[in-house]
């Protein structure tokens, strides 16, 4: 799924994998958003790009619609929220979606 003839990322996962390799630090986008700003899929076809291919993209600016990072990466995540001085919701580990929510086109 989302691979290409040559076993590379097809050109959905290219452009979801392309949006967010753009998310500024200390900014998030929901699974759910890059779906709707690609045009295409939903959140779940969003997560299954980044479990494939993610690797290499700052894959913790993409959280839950809750702000919570991905499963399993919660530790990493909050590492790099807290270099890149994303917004947190107080006393919690999710990102506080409004101030860090980004857009796709304004600036950090």
């Amino acid at each position: 799924m989302f691979t290409d003839e040559d076993g590379g990322p097809d050109d959905y996962a290219e452009e979801v994998l392309a949006l967010v390799e753009r998310i500024p630090p200390g900014r998030v986008m929901a699974y759910g958003d890059i779906a709707e700003y690609v045009g295409g899929g939903g959140p779940r076809q969003v997560g299954s790009v980044m479990s494939s291919w993610g690797g290499g993209v700052p894959w913790w600016r993409v959280v839950r619609a809750d702000g919570r990072p991905a499963s399993g990466h919660e530790v990493r995540a909050l590492s790099h929220y807290a270099a890149e001085g994303t917004p947190m919701r107080p006393g919690s580990d999710r990102v506080d979606l409004g101030r860090a929510r980004w857009n796709g086109e304004d600036g950090p």
